[in-house]
């Protein structure tokens, strides 16, 4: 048996030698992103061409192969696997071995075979192929305007698919049952729809219908044309998507953005926009070449792109922010509803604000009565709940801001197996959970925050989905070190075997490392808002020596006290108070930070840290940006998460400017970056009338220059040559960027978030990474 192994992110193609070959017939085991991605009819129509007889199949662990011919022919069979394999299919393993011919007269697709012990990846929901849009928009082609055509190379996979092998009895799209021109192209060898589990057509279903005020508009050309005069006239339509629904509006008519701000609850926070092409993308904002890949890419995630400054985008889509994210259409729905508005539509998450998106057509007319004043609603089922994937360009590079529809739930490898099977249940916000069997890390799309029961049955409902769609029972539960988080106490619930706890940003930097197939040691920088210390306090500003089993903390922004608690995070000038009460002689300096605050809520602030009453420690650069943007008047009251921090990078460009002082103190292994001379720099600044964007770009080149000083120490001091940067601070494209440059300069090797989030959206695969490396160390068998 001649096995090619992959490597942990991206396998690579093994080398076979022709002493090693099968003769006359052989079996091949393909594990890896093989099913839903076109393969078993790529198999078929590579036997063919090289005149193999046999069959394919798939099997609960992948795809079996079974080829009888000449030696060469299945030299060159084996070789074409890797070489000639759809887009879409990502081989891991392929195993092979010899094997008796049977005398099979010709190759067929047989039907597949399960084995409830054994699991395979699930291929992601995948955006409209060009050969489907051009017939699409064909008058000629029997599926012209039919909003679900679909073929091997695109369309809905995971939020579709209920169990495994994949095939059309297993998916949600088993209530429509094929016409007859539909099965022809499923059962004809070389068709584009041969074995295309979502195939359809308008006489089979899914249909398409719009209901308005108790009325409703059946056929789908009738029931488009009628919601894009809605979205003309500035009214908010419920379109129902692939995970879930979008509320859609006019993106040009501040009005309609204003109402739907509104009636959605969400005051300030940026909505997406969606456009049919790169061209309409252009007329909205800048987009680079790597920002133009992604937005055409078969993900077609939101990017985070800089707006025009005459975009014809209402003010309201991002107030503040000088970033819009942009979307390209990615199902035909979406196509047919751009090319009957004919101009950009807002399509955010088709619920309240913090609330999980509705996905049935019940729960849609429930919770968005109020706010939708139509529906778009179709009759396939969703299965799966599954948001916008957001990504941003840094440096040429793409970073996940959120990851979900296109990228989740293709597992993420581990450089350590798992003894046992686990799940790690992540962090209390940007929720995720990655459930792990040996080396395989299937982590979650993205859930949400833990903060209402809604979201807490998400969690509940995908968590389950998850263990059945890939047959992993954990007998281990990881959690976050933060005894009051509620994803804490489901981990407890669980009733498992182990538990255990991990610190958070640990887990972060363990995210980092294992996504890259490292176990460290090597320097890292957690820089975020929140997260729970092993001291008790507020950690975000952490300099760790750690590999994937342990860590030390080397490096810290100093204690401040957080008056009000929580409340601080939405209330910035709080945390520019606690900064004050560090240096008694600065508060009259730093004052102006809260001076149009109500006096009696400024003397509060001051008696709790006084009192040390609900004024916890916190070593946070999050809170520390939010002290410089109350400082600076950027933002002094926030509504939604960063805001502060947000508005601040947006303010400071990319334009160049000399760092503020934030000096380190303290002996070897325990330094602190010193907060109060740059916010007295700030302050200084402001009353000498420096403009307030280049104090905002100086300011971030000293946060900068301060986390590059303490990485290079720490490696001195601990003779590493790699710095792994993660958090949520390093969403900051200005942040991430000029410390990585910097790092580079000083010759440290530098590890950045590529498949998963520096948020807290990793957290549980640096849980997950981290425990299975701790119970491996521990397992006579492991590690």
């Amino acid at each position: 048996m001649v096995r090619i192994p992959a490597g942990p992110a991206a396998p690579a193609p093994g080398r076979l030698t022709t002493a090693a070959l099968p003769r006359g017939a052989a079996r091949l085991h393909v594990t890896g992103l093989v099913q839903g991605v076109g393969f078993r009819p790529f198999v078929h129509r590579l036997a063919s061409r090289l005149e193999l007889a046999g069959w394919v199949r798939n099997r609960a662990a992948g795809v079996e192969i079974v080829v009888e011919g000449g030696a060469a022919a299945i030299e060159r069979f084996i070789a074409a696997l890797r070489s000639e394999a759809p887009p879409l299919a990502r081989l891991e393993h392929v195993a092979i071995e010899t094997i008796e011919p049977t005398g099979c007269a010709d190759f067929v697709i047989a039907p597949s075979r399960d084995d409830p012990t054994q699991r395979q990846p699930v291929s992601p929901d995948v955006a409209l192929c060009a050969a489907c849009e051009a017939e699409l928009l064909d008058p000629r082609n029997r599926r012209f305007h039919y909003p679900f055509i679909t073929c091997t190379d695109c369309g809905p996979r995971f939020t579709v698919i209920e169990a495994m092998p994949y095939d059309r009895e297993r998916t949600s799209m088993r209530m429509f049952p094929q016409c007859g021109a539909c099965l022809t192209e499923y059962r004809t060898p070389g068709d584009r729809r041969h074995h295309s589990e979502s195939n359809s057509c308008a006489q089979c279903g899914p249909t398409l219908w719009l209901e308005v005020a108790g009325g409703r508009t059946d056929g789908s050309e009738r029931a488009l044309e009628a919601a894009g005069a809605l979205l003309r006239d500035g009214r908010i339509v419920a379109v129902k998507g692939l995970g879930g629904f979008h509320l859609a509006v006019d993106a040009a008519d501040d009005g309609a953005v204003r109402r739907l701000r509104v009636r959605k609850h969400r005051d300030a926070k940026p909505l997406a926009v969606m456009v049919r092409t790169l061209e309409e993308a252009r007329a909205l904002a800048e987009v680079p070449p790597a920002a133009a890949a992604l937005l055409q890419s078969g993900e077609r995630p939101i990017v985070l792109l800089r707006a025009r400054a005459r975009s014809p985008l209402a003010p309201s889509v991002a107030p503040g922010l000088d970033c819009v994210g942009v979307m390209l259409a990615y199902t035909p729905l979406h196509h047919l509803l751009l090319m009957a508005v004919e101009r950009p539509l807002v399509m955010t998450s088709g619920n309240r604000s913090e609330e999980p998106i509705a996905i049935t057509n019940a729960d849609a007319r429930q919770r968005l009565d109020g706010i939708a004043d139509a529906l778009l609603l179709h009759d396939r089922e969703i299965v799966s709940r599954y948001d916008d994937s957001v990504v941003r360009v840094v440096q040429d590079r793409p970073l996940f801001l959120r990851r979900a529809r296109g990228y989740a739930p293709l597992p993420v490898h581990l450089p350590v197996p798992s003894p046992m099977p686990l799940v790690a249940v992540g962090p209390h916000l940007k929720h995720t959970f990655t459930l792990v069997h040996g080396d395989r890390g299937y982590v979650s799309q993205h859930i949400g925050d833990l903060e209402n029961l809604e979201t807490l049955e998400h969690f509940r409902a995908t968590f389950h989905a998850y263990r059945n769609l890939f047959r992993v029972s954990p007998t281990a539960a990881v959690h976050d070190l933060h005894p009051g988080y509620l994803s804490t106490e489901v981990a407890q619930q669980l009733g498992l075997e182990r538990v255990i706890a991990v610190q958070h940003h640990h887990a972060h930097i363990a995210a980092v490392l294992a996504e890259h197939g490292e176990r460290g040691p090597a320097v890292g920088l957690a820089f975020d808002g929140t997260g729970y210390g092993d001291d008790g306090n507020i950690w975000g500003a952490e300099t760790l020596i750690a590999d994937l089993r342990r860590y030390q903390r080397v490096g810290q922004l100093r204690y401040a006290p957080l008056p009000g608690g929580d409340l601080a995070t939405r209330q910035p000038w709080r945390v520019l108070r606690g900064y004050a009460t560090l240096d008694p002689a600065v508060v009259a300096v730093l004052e102006p930070g809260w001076a149009d605050i109500d006096p009696r809520e400024v003397a509060l602030a001051g008696r709790q840290v006084a009192a040390g009453i609900n004024a916890p420690l916190a070593s946070s650069v999050g809170r520390l940006f939010d002290a410089a943007a109350a400082l600076l008047g950027v933002r002094r009251v926030a509504h939604y998460e960063a805001q502060a921090a947000m508005e601040l990078e947006a303010l400071a460009g990319d334009g160049p400017a000399e760092p503020l002082p934030l000096p380190v103190s303290g002996a070897l292994g325990q330094w602190t970056l010193e907060p109060v001379p740059l916010l007295v720099a700030l302050a200084a600044g402001r009353r000498a009338g420096v403009p307030t964007a280049k104090l905002a770009a100086a300011f971030h080149e000293a946060v900068a220059a301060g986390a590059v000083e303490l990485a290079a120490r720490a490696a001195r001091w601990a003779a590493l040559d790699t710095v792994v940067l993660a958090g949520g601070a390093f969403q900051n494209a200005r942040l991430l960027g000029t410390v990585r440059r910097l790092l580079t300069e000083r010759e440290l090797r530098v590890l950045v978030p590529q498949r998963l989030s520096p948020n807290d959206g990793a957290v549980s695969f640096g849980q997950a990474a981290v425990a299975a490396a701790q119970l491996a160390a521990a397992d006579p068998q492991g590690g």
